[in-house]
């Protein structure tokens, strides 16, 4: 069967030039749209056989999930749910890590209009009390694997009378539902609800609680039209074929899970491929990649960086077609290495919970190596100085969305759930602030600088944190590194960097002064590190983003 996100455009799909895309691609507005019943359930009907989620483990396991399995175990997951008491606009929480019964649980949700809530294993007792107070979260559903969120969520049962019902994701446990058990019991005929009871375009699809690297995490909602902005992700960035088979290394409760293991992939055709593994190996990645003949794949530069430190000889890539990279800025130096063992350049882009794509480098532009790329034709991106104003070539300024209340651009979030006040902070006067830093070069593509609180002012000059750290990163010695503003008397501030080290490599002054050097020679000399701190480890969010907030808290303190 033909791809059907043919059937969501009002464009061609085709374009020679970026310009000529950015013109005329346009996503429609169906009346109605459900992406369980419209595309899921549509697939199974049509293609019951074709690969939906093909799903792999450490272990050499592999399980071949069809459509037509996927619409039978959504229906039974539905069905389920519904005895349990859950309804269209109920809050679930799902921590299922990279299991399978994520995909068919998650279409069970879309077609009852429930609201689903992705999150981490990795979540506290305190971070799950969190976000089922400040969500008014009704149901759980928790990988077997979790201990300590199975425990979690029962402490948080009895302090939250709105968590009606947690449920293990396979075998039994005292006081919990079981998914495993239940499931199968049930009629794999689901009726589609009618009237009032039938998700609505503008209802509630999706709620991520954002980690941040300041303050408490924030509630990002989307609606049922969210899935369509994906096409964009998936067919003009991650450039997904009709019958291939998609990687992106996400587990599932973070928003870059659906971006590269859901929506777009099969609206595009592509089935999704899942490797279920504990820690990132990269050799293990480079195997999946040649074994199962992965045709796209998308994973953060980090994960890139480690497996360019393997020798590619043993495996053989010649089914891989296009590589995306996304979730933190891209070192040029090691884009061009990944064109030199694979023949294929890093696709980057950039978006936020908040947004999808809205910067990328598509299949009709030149690859800029470390650069963004250029806006989404979704969204009306610019780049405003402090007062506001849009800044010229070469001028550092903020990545901002102009939006009108008419019409908000399908994909971008409608604001936090229930926080008007800490919405305002972001978005007024129809601009959105992604407070993210980055300049425009003359031909459009953007660069990124860092994030406006991490904006380095020294001696009058304003250094952003990606360059030097994509200086250091490329030394030989440097694993990670972060760059933070230092207080210093004389300069206000100084620039201090925070590296851990690759193995075999002994921390000294000798070190430190080639580091400096090293960056003197790479980029301007004012930006070199003035201070040099070497740790074991990085602070992160859950999510893995390094908290600068907190390096910063430390040196002021």
């Amino acid at each position: 069967m033909k791809p059907l996100y043919h059937e969501y455009l009002n464009c061609p799909t085709e374009y020679a030039t970026y310009d000529d895309f950015n013109k005329k691609f346009r996503i429609a507005r169906p009346e109605s749209f459900n992406f369980a019943f419209d595309i899921a359930d549509r697939i199974a009907n049509e293609a019951p056989e074709k690969l939906a989620v093909l799903w792999t483990d450490e272990n050499g396991t592999a399980i071949r999930y069809t459509f037509g399995e996927l619409k039978e175990e959504s229906n039974r997951a539905a069905n389920l749910l519904v005895s349990k008491g859950i309804k269209k606009g109920d809050k679930v929480m799902l921590i299922l890590r990279r299991h399978l019964e994520f995909w068919p649980i998650m279409m069970a949700l879309h077609k009852i209009g429930a609201v689903a809530v992705p999150a981490t294993h990795l979540l506290t007792e305190k971070d799950v009390l969190y976000r089922v107070e400040c969500a008014q979260i009704q149901m759980m559903i928790i990988s077997h694997k979790d201990e300590g969120v199975l425990k979690s969520a029962q402490i948080t049962k009895e302090k939250c009378p709105c968590l009606e019902n947690i449920m293990v994701l396979r075998g039994e446990r005292e006081g919990f539902s079981s998914y495993g058990v239940e499931m199968p019991l049930q009629s794999d005929v689901f009726d589609k609800p009618q009237g009032d009871a039938y998700p609505q375009n503008e209802d509630l699809l999706l709620l991520y609680f954002t980690s941040g690297t300041t303050g408490m995490p924030k509630m990002v909602v989307h609606n049922h039209y969210y899935p369509l902005g994906h096409i964009a992700t998936s067919l003009y960035w991650q450039q997904c074929i009709d019958d291939g088979i998609h990687l992106t290394i996400s587990e599932t409760g973070w928003a870059k899970s659906v971006w590269g293991k859901l929506y777009g992939q099969w609206l595009t055709g592509s089935a999704v491929f899942v490797y279920d593994f504990e820690r990132f190996i990269a050799k293990d990645v480079l195997r999946q990649l040649a074994t199962f003949g992965v045709t796209t794949f998308c994973a953060p530069p980090t994960m890139y960086r480690y497996m360019l430190q393997e020798n590619f000889a043993g495996y053989d890539l010649s089914k891989l077609k296009h590589c995306a990279v996304a979730g933190e800025p891209l070192n040029p130096d090691m884009a061009d290495e990944w064109v030199k063992r694979t023949g294929m350049p890093l696709l980057e882009a950039f978006g936020q919970t908040e947004l999808q794509v809205a910067l990328a480098t598509f299949p009709f532009m030149k690859v800029r190596p470390g650069s963004m790329g250029k806006p989404s034709p979704i969204f009306d991106i610019d780049l405003v100085d402090e007062n506001g104003v849009s800044c010229a070539a070469g001028v550092t300024g903020e990545i901002v969305v102009r939006t009108n209340d008419d019409s908000l651009p399908i994909g971008m979030f409608s604001g936090y759930y229930e926080q008007p006040e800490l919405t305002k902070t972001v978005w007024s006067n129809d601009i959105y602030h992604t407070g993210d830093v980055a300049w425009r070069d003359e031909w459009g593509y953007y660069w990124y600088v860092g994030r406006t609180d991490d904006v380095i002012k020294s001696s009058g000059y304003r250094i952003g944190p990606f360059e030097v750290e994509s200086a250091l990163l490329e030394h030989p010695a440097v694993l990670e590194t972060a760059i933070t503003a230092a207080p210093d008397e004389l300069r206000g501030n100084v620039v201090k960097a925070t590296i851990v080290l690759k193995p075999g490599f002994t921390a000294g002054d000798e070190l430190k002064k080639e580091l400096q050097e090293h960056v003197k020679r790479t980029t301007a000399p004012y930006k070199y590190p003035r201070i040099i701190e070497f740790v074991s480890e990085l602070p992160k969010t859950i999510s893995g983003k390094i908290r600068r907030v907190e390096l910063r808290e430390r040196d002021n303190q």
